[in-house]
């Protein structure tokens, strides 16, 4: 019984540290986009990533086709 008056007011430091987790998660925007992310994976970008810009067409036109070394 003596242990109720140690396990009562740990359960609500608990349960209010858990409410102020939660709400901080919310408000910094943890939970705005729950599906884009998973879409993201679902929409996968066939195109190399290679860390320069793509070359549209105009600014190839003329050029000879760049040899690997």
């Amino acid at each position: 019984m003596e242990i109720l008056y140690l396990l009562i007011p740990l359960s609500l430091v608990l349960v209010a540290i858990i409410i102020w987790v939660f709400l901080w998660a919310v408000r910094s925007g943890q939970f705005d986009d729950m599906e884009g992310p998973a879409h993201q994976i679902l929409m996968d970008d066939d195109r190399p990533v290679t860390g320069q810009p793509d070359k549209t067409e105009n600014e190839t036109k003329g050029k000879p086709p760049a040899t690997p070394e």
